[in-house]
């Protein structure tokens, strides 16, 4: 291995033999120096040979030389297919200088690591981005920025709003994200922390690591959330739920949304229909699409970090996988994300691409399928209505028909069980079965008659309630599962709600349940749940209307059935699959 020196860092030049491909050199703690004089470090993966060749940029807080953080492209399999990958750390982490805020500097750092990487020797001056979820959002921002060299973004999981998703959802916080997160950042922080005494640092990072592996019964459950004594302790900077609520401006950070029309590059969006921000994703893409710029999706049946088989408790078959299966005429989902980027970087016409510009997988028959478009233009909305004896019909209500009740108690929420979340180990991801949750009594249930024929959904699904509650302010949440002829109940997509509800006030209040594309089989049954909570994944509603005082209250919830007052789900049904005419 031959060391050079940089910038007062040692770097280090290293070829890598491939097999059955070329060589690819490798220098690491490469400087990148940033406008303001702060310098950045990178690893650079360079195909020998003269090039020149495309550059592939992902900018990671999660250490650059940490196997499973979520590049979605292994760098030197992409250097074997002709392209030069740059692996950098962002601001304050890793080995770059600075000081570590969330989303506080992609802007101008993704601008300057952009044109960096398109002045590398052997460029071809056009630089590619990729990554998932804050390497998406820091693509996002990059590409606001304009920089000249940026030939093509791949934002894979990641949000849109970041007020739906990342720090709160319905008006709720997205609790069990936030502080698992802030936790896990929180360790490098500390070590680097310039005013801690150094013999200090280490029984700090062994206490902040007690508290994160004891999340389930003891952070999780601080109040008030907003000055959270476990995090109060550390003086973390948080993933941002908590600053955005005393300080709105620092959103913007972050936020894709509004900004698509500043982006020119065309863009390749992957999400999973489990994943915490599967609708970020479809969002941006449908955005880039109506502001006419060249844009494809791919949407598997994956969470966050389960990207193969089996994902929670259901298979979906080898198919189904990101990675080695061949889904594409170029190969797995990653070499069709390479060719695209030689299509747009490399200006390679001969790289046939698909006509289509969305793929998606749909469950239940687990077959992916080329879309011309998303939405689907051809669903057709259909409201199936929750009645008060527990069943879900697509007929109206009957008269006098009388409301279903249940007690809401903050002090026992319902807890989080499976779905899109990134949450904690002991919260597990994806589809799983909801026996455990519908057994509650604070738990509704209305479920269809088996269906005698197939019935696809694919789409943006909503929950309607006419409802009341005792509570000044509460929330409600739906659920929409797949009840399959072995009794279990697997959840789809969901949503929350938090309102201002004026005791015993009747309202009728919208929840987004997201997306989904799932084949409700013959002998199946579609089922929706109602609640109140979804603990810790959001945070407990303390039902007085002052989220800041840890005083809590029970609440006596209604949901109506008269025909005038109707509660119902709206499912886009797909025509022209078996039973869907």
């Amino acid at each position: 291995m031959e060391q050079t020196q940089g910038e007062g860092q040692q770097t280090s030049q290293a070829p890598i033999d491939a097999v059955g491909s070329s060589r690819v050199v490798v220098e690491s703690n490469v400087a990148v120096p940033m406008r303001d004089g702060v310098v950045l470090r990178a690893d650079v993966y360079t195909p020998e040979g003269p090039g020149p060749w495309p550059v592939l940029l992902s900018r990671t807080p999660y250490g650059r030389a940490t196997a499973d953080h979520l590049n979605f492209l292994e760098p030197v399999h992409a250097a074997q297919k002709g392209f030069i990958v740059v692996n950098q750390d962002t601001r304050g982490r890793g080995q770059s200088e600075g000081e570590w805020m969330p989303f506080r500097h992609e802007y101008e750092d993704g601008y300057d690591s952009v044109e960096w990487a398109g002045r590398l020797p052997r460029s071809n001056g056009r630089v590619g981005m990729f990554g998932a979820s804050y390497f998406g959002n820091a693509q996002w921002m990059a590409a606001a920025a304009q920089p000249p060299s940026l030939g093509a973004i791949a934002p894979m999981v990641t949000w849109c709003d970041p007020m739906n998703g990342l720090y709160g959802r319905g008006g709720a916080v997205e609790w069990g994200l936030e502080v698992p997160w802030t936790m896990q950042m929180g360790f490098e922080f500390l070590l680097k922390h310039p005013t801690i005494a150094p013999e200090a640092k280490m029984p700090l990072v062994g206490e902040l690591l007690a508290d994160l592996d004891g999340l389930k019964s003891g952070a999780y459950w601080d109040l008030p959330i907003r000055r959270s004594p476990t995090l109060a302790k550390y003086e973390l900077p948080g993933l941002g739920a908590i600053r955005a609520i005393d300080h709105p401006e620092t959103i913007a950070w972050c936020r894709v949304s509004g900004q698509h029309d500043r982006i020119e590059v065309p863009s390749f969006h992957g999400g999973g229909w489990y994943d915490v921000f599967l609708q970020g994703t479809l969002d941006n893409y449908v955005a880039m699409k109506m502001a006419g710029k060249d844009a494809r999706a791919v949407i598997g049946p994956w969470t966050h970090f389960v990207l193969r088989d089996p994902v929670g408790d259901l298979c979906f078959g080898a198919m189904s996988s990101r990675l080695g299966a061949p889904v594409h005429p170029h190969g797995d989902t990653n070499d069709f994300l390479l060719a695209w980027f030689r299509r747009h970087l490399a200006h390679d016409t001969h790289i046939a691409l698909p006509e289509t510009s969305v793929r998606i997988f749909v469950m239940g028959r687990n077959v992916w399928r080329d879309e011309p478009a998303w939405p689907l233009e051809r669903a057709r909305t259909e409201r199936h209505f929750l009645n008060s004896d527990g069943t879900l019909t697509k007929d109206r209500p009957a008269e006098n028909s009388p409301a279903s009740t249940f007690v809401y108690d903050p002090a026992d929420p319902v807890p989080t069980h499976g779905g899109p979340i990134v949450m904690s180990p002991g919260y597990p991801a994806g589809p799983i079965a909801q026996a455990p949750i519908e057994a509650r009594d604070d738990v509704l249930v209305f479920t269809s008659v088996p269906l005698e024929e197939d019935v696809e959904v694919t789409g943006r699904i909503r929950v309607v309630l006419h409802a009341s509650s005792s509570a000044p302010s509460t929330d409600w949440v739906a659920r929409l599962g797949d009840v399959h002829p072995d009794g279990r109940s697997i959840n789809l997509c969901d949503g929350i709600l938090r309102v201002a509800t004026g005791a015993d006030a009747k309202g009728r209040y919208e929840i987004d349940l997201w997306s989904t594309s799932n084949v409700f089989l013959a002998g199946h049954c579609i089922r929706v749940q109602v609640t109140s909570s979804c603990f810790p994944r959001w945070d407990r509603n303390l039902n007085t209307g002052d989220q800041d005082s840890p005083a809590m209250q029970i609440a006596q919830q209604s949901i109506f059935h008269d025909p005038e007052f109707p509660s119902f789900i709206e499912l886009p049904v797909v025509p022209g699959s078996p039973g869907n005419p």
